[in-house]
């Protein structure tokens, strides 16, 4: 047992770019068209929103995220799109008057804020107004009696996170790898876990309430007044993981936890990742919930703890001391034919745990790599590992495919794929399209979710009539009825729109 480890310094608080272009905004290529406001909309925008930008350099950068295919993209002289303007507002009703403008002449809205997505979400696929709440930030009330916070959505976690501890005593139990790089408002746009989410939940078992621009401009809450609500259907949930297709989220209502006293952390070898799975369904089914179980093939076990042999199993749990004793009796248990390996890999994963990969000198080196996380019930989960696996070391150019399992519950688990390959520059995009049909389809064929956490996007979008088995037309329908010009985020979670069909790249 020790004391919970410390946290990480914290970060700009600002947008961080994947890659720096090498020119000029004005001399880049642009992936998807640019469209001119129309006349008299900037106006209109300056009167409802104080800092308005339109320069190249701002209207670019904020056209951008971390998605892997946009960083080639980059290297390449070509930026994803542009904004035509990049609004900022520093409250609700700044917001919502933008809205307002943007719905009544018909001009897309793309909502960002860290720009850390991997899929896209932030591009501005046909162009008109990025809305940056990054200004829009900090804790706005504090309920210690019942533990819950009200946030705003442009928060870096990173700040979010020492705010409560420091302030309040707290912890939000959220801690996904992109802490410093994500905004509270990111985590709930795209359904977002933290590392520790087997212990305190994702993002969307936090939220208990929220605050939500619609497409028109009208402001509206969802739940948030008490626990476990029978008040009709959950409207929160609604918006949770729409990706800005739906509403603009301006406000959220959040369950946070007393900081932990304690932290207990162990790793385990196994010889098969099928027996690592084992026991972790196991730890699950037996009702403990430590915070991190994390299982790594043995590709994965080399590479970052080196043991090429073994498929590491790391665990750690923190909480009140007597919480902590009990849930590990059963970790133990269930690796009792697993060989320890101590602390030593855990505390080597506590280290690195929020790195980011350098996409930028990948991608220079013809490198084409990207993560791919699904999820699934237990019983199709070992299916899907060696399924995926296959299909795309059988691709012409692979380097390396590994995955490990990085969230689990009693369930199913988070299968967490990495692949790389060095293919002809000229079929670069059609390796990483092949690369990622080739884990989607083991995914959907054996019923696993398209996406765990890292939400849908772009790159995700022309899989959604298959994953939803069905539903797409009645997701279409909600966005209908909430946005009937189609005004928030065309082009995503494989939706069509005014504009045309989703893109592909």
């Amino acid at each position: 047992m020790s004391t919970p480890s410390p946290v990480p310094p914290r970060g700009t608080g600002i947008p961080t770019p994947p890659v720096a272009f090498d020119r000029a905004a004005g001399e880049l290529g642009r992936r998807f068209a640019e469209r001119p406001l129309p006349a008299g909309l900037l106006a209109r925008l300056q009167g409802a929103c104080n800092t308005v930008a339109t320069d190249d350099d701002t209207c670019t950068e904020a056209a951008r995220d971390w998605w892997p295919l946009s960083v080639t993209w980059a290297l390449a002289g070509t930026a994803p799109s542009r904004a035509a303007a990049v609004a900022q507002p520093r409250s609700a009703a700044e917001v919502a008057a933008v809205l307002t403008v943007c719905h009544h002449a018909r001009v897309p809205v793309t909502v960002a804020a860290g720009r850390s997505g991997v899929c896209g979400a932030s591009i501005p696929v046909f162009g008109g107004v990025v809305l940056d709440l990054t200004a829009m930030a900090g804790i706005e009330a504090y309920d210690d009696t019942s533990l819950l916070v009200d946030v705003a959505p442009g928060t870096f976690g990173d700040h979010f996170e020492a705010a409560l501890r420091q302030k309040h005593g707290a912890t939000s139990g959220h801690w996904p790898q992109s802490m410093a790089l994500s905004t509270v408002g990111g985590w709930l746009a795209c359904r977002s876990a933290g590392q520790y989410s087997t212990r305190y939940g994702k993002i969307e078992d936090m939220v208990t309430g929220l605050q939500v621009a619609l497409a028109n401009g009208t402001l509206v809450r969802t739940g948030g007044r008490a626990p476990r609500a029978a008040t009709g259907p959950d409207l929160t949930q609604l918006f949770v993981g729409s990706e800005g297709t739906l509403g603009v989220i301006t406000s959220a209502r959040l369950r946070v936890h007393p900081l932990p006293l304690a932290e207990r952390r162990g790793a385990w070898g196994f010889a098969k990742f099928e027996d690592g799975l084992e026991a972790c369904r196991h730890i699950l089914r037996r009702g403990a919930t430590p915070a991190v179980l994390r299982l790594y093939d043995p590709t994965e076990s080399g590479r970052s703890f080196g043991f090429p042999d073994h498929c590491v199993l790391v665990a750690l749990d923190e909480g009140a001391p007597t919480q902590i004793d009990g849930g590990w009796l059963v970790v133990e248990d269930a690796c009792g034919r697993a060989e320890p390996l101590g602390e030593g890999p855990a505390q080597r994963w506590l280290a690195h745990r929020n790195q980011v990969a350098d996409l930028g000198q990948l991608a220079a080196a013809g490198i084409v790599a990207d993560t791919v996380e699904i999820a699934s019930s237990w019983s199709a989960l070992t299916g899907i590992y060696h399924d995926a696996l296959r299909g795309v070391q059988e691709l012409p150019g692979t380097l390396a495919v590994s995955a490990h399992q990085s969230h689990a519950y009693r369930d199913g688990a988070c299968l967490y794929f990495t692949f790389a390959g060095r293919p002809d520059p000229a079929a670069a995009e059609a390796y990483y399209c092949s690369a990622w049909d080739a884990v989607v389809g083991a995914t959907l064929e054996r019923g696993g979710a398209l996406s765990h956490h890292h939400g849908i996007g772009i790159n995700r979008g022309r899989h959604m009539a298959s994953a939803l088995e069905g539903t797409l037309p009645m997701l279409a329908s909600i966005k209908a009825a909430l946005d009937p010009h189609g005004v928030l985020n065309p082009g995503k979670l494989g939706l069509d729109s005014p504009w045309g069909p989703p893109p592909w790249p």
